[in-house]
């Protein structure tokens, strides 16, 4: 429908002298006071709200979902390379076991860890439960603490194999 409301423009816009640019500029010959934007308040929520720790929950929740899609990208990339054969296999190997692999895999780890902890979280509030300040500040803060913990502890326990 867009497109159509755009394609039927077009004869106006050809008539323009300038076509496109015509529209979108701020013309020739206007003072650089016309020119300048108006000055607009700060929006409110950038000086009302305090951080807390129910905000940084919300925004590592979206952060960690991001991750886990990138992660099966990777995921589906090492299945790629199984099937191709075992050259591109050790190659892609070796990708996931150098340095920055390491980190990356450290990262998805950690979102795993974090949106699981984080959607139980939200399984209590869609039950109607626990939408006390305090006690979301706290659930958030134990969800971070067990990200944190089981993330360690599932390295330690790869590296005291030598999955690593």
């Amino acid at each position: 429908m867009r497109l159509i409301a755009v394609l039927s423009l077009t004869p106006f816009v050809a008539g323009l002298k300038g076509g496109w640019k015509s529209i979108f500029s701020w013309g020739e010959g206007m003072s650089d006071n016309v020119r300048r934007l108006p000055d607009r308040p700060t929006s409110p929520h950038l000086t009302v709200w305090r951080w807390h720790a129910t905000m940084l929950s919300s925004i590592l929740h979206r952060a960690s979902g991001v991750s886990l899609y990138a992660g099966a990208l990777i995921l589906a990339a090492w299945a790629i390379c199984l099937a191709v054969g075992p050259e591109c296999y050790a190659g892609y190997m070796a990708l996931l076991g150098g340095p920055i692999g390491k980190i990356v895999l450290l990262g998805l780890t950690a979102a795993i860890f974090y949106h699981t902890a984080n959607g139980i979280r939200h399984l209590v509030w869609d039950a109607g439960k626990a939408f006390d300040p305090k006690f979301s500040d706290l659930t958030a803060i134990v969800v971070i603490a067990f990200t944190v913990a089981a993330t360690a502890a599932t390295w330690i326990i790869a590296a005291m194999t030598g999955a690593l």
